[in-house]
Formats: C-alpha cells, sequence, structure tokens
C-alpha cells in the first residue's frame, strides 16, 4: 500500500502515525509513505517511516502535479504548486486509490494499492 502524506510544517511523527493508522486497511501490508520533497525532509514525517521501518519517497511538486487526482485544491496548488499532495503522491506510478483524501489535523492522508515499482 502507497500512502500518500501531506501535512504541515511542524507535524510530529505521532501526528503523522496517527493519521495513516486511521486510515490504513486493516492488515496492509508493504506500506509505503510518499509525500512533496520538501514534507520528505520534515523531521516528523521522515522519524514517522523510520518508527515503523516503511519507505518515504519525496516527490517534486512538478511530478506530483502531473497526477490526475479527484480532488485537486486551488489552495495547495497556490501553497506549495501542486494540486494534490496526498493523492497524487499515493497515486503516482499507478495503481488504485483506495483511501480518498482524508484530513487529521495537520496531517492529510491518501492511500492507494498497485503494482507500480517503488523508488524511494
Amino acid at each position: 500500500m502507497r500512502v500518500g502524506i501531506g501535512a504541515r510544517p511542524g507535524v510530529t511523527a505521532e501526528e503523522v502515525l496517527a493519521a495513516v493508522d486511521a486510515v490504513l486497511p486493516a492488515g496492509a501490508a508493504d506500506v509505503r509513505l510518499a509525500t512533496l520533497d520538501v514534507r520528505a525532509a520534515e523531521p516528523g514525517i521522515a522519524a514517522a517511516a523510520a518508527a515503523r521501518g516503511w519507505p518515504l519517497a519525496g516527490h517534486s511538486a512538478a511530478e506530483l502535479a502531473a497526477v490526475a487526482v479527484p480532488a485537486p485544491s486551488a489552495r495547495v496548488a497556490a501553497a506549495v504548486g501542486t494540486p494534490s499532495v496526498a493523492e497524487a503522491a499515493a497515486l503516482l506510478g499507478g495503481g488504485t486509490l483506495v483511501v480518498p483524501r482524508t484530513v487529521h489535523g495537520r496531517v492529510t492522508v491518501a492511500v492507494a494499492r498497485g503494482s507500480e515499482p517503488w523508488t524511494p
């Protein structure tokens, strides 16, 4: 499962893990996190991935903007240069969205299932 993460700066690992745990389907295996490249450097996101042993990939705004998503946001596009972070990061490389963009406090998550290659 590929979990796309969008977050406010300064988010904690606990916030990220709580958001992921709230939406990750039961029995999910091969969990991988993906986000905007500048967010992948956020200590809370990196710490959340490390705490669970999940790979974390960061993608440029241009890469994420090229992904068609069901819920693009003009506000997000103005802020970070792509109309979607969580859904686009989850869907990058293909797959099927199984949990659409869901907001949990300062973290937004989306989950996709697919057989896309993984390159952290």
